[in-house]
């Protein structure tokens, strides 16, 4: 029976903290309101859902996407790497299960960094922050979008948030320990899976 694999990128497939945590920062300090001073900050937006935790922090989401947009438009893709040994366990999944992307990043720079790092035809659909931005949302419209029972499906998260919204969607939640969130912090989550190398996937 095939299963659906969705996972989130950044910290999972992308080894990308710092570069966008630097242009998280520089977005907020363009509109005057700087919440994010170092990484510790923007890594507590995602002990929840990213975008809430902004508007938590007093952050118009409409103001936010457009100094984003600027930053991020300059921005050189080319420094962020993809997590080592994640490829061909990637595309072994890919050859027996339905896999796609759920991220907090655009679905555009998710498609090109993608592309780049090798994993093309590996993931039927793309769905970033354009999309929706709620991951448990996204999680729902997979579930039903590629008829897999919830529980068939797992989501891939490195951070607190994506197995809280994994487990707010009904779904098996698997913590990687490789990402942005420590081993520590994720296993108080409670996940139902916390691994430490890619290959573990396989056994599920």
């Amino acid at each position: 029976m095939k299963k659906l694999f969705l996972f989130d990128f950044d910290g999972v497939i992308a080894d990308s903290l710092h570069f966008y945590a630097d242009l998280s920062q520089r977005a907020l300090e363009k509109m005057g309101t700087p919440v994010i001073r170092n990484t510790d900050d923007f890594l507590e937006l995602f002990e929840g859902n990213f975008y809430e935790g902004l508007i938590r922090k007093g952050i118009d989401l409409g103001e936010y996407f457009n100094a984003s947009a600027e930053i991020f438009a300059t921005a050189d893709y080319s420094k962020v790497s993809p997590m080592p040994g994640l490829l061909p366990v990637v595309k072994e999944l890919a050859s027996r299960h339905v896999l796609a992307v759920i991220s907090s990043n655009s679905s555009e720079a998710v498609h090109e960094m993608i592309r780049r790092f090798g994993f093309n035809g590996c993931f039927r659909e793309i769905m970033g922050a354009d999309f929706k931005l709620s991951k448990k949302d996204k999680i729902d419209h997979a579930v039903a979008a590629y008829g897999v029972d919830r529980d068939s499906t797992y989501y891939i998260g490195d951070t607190t948030g994506d197995i809280k919204e994994a487990r707010e969607a009904g779904v098996r939640s698997i913590a990687v320990s490789w990402g942005w969130h420590s081993r520590e912090k994720m296993a108080k989550a409670l996940p139902d899976y916390l691994i430490d190398d890619p290959t573990e996937l396989l056994n599920l």
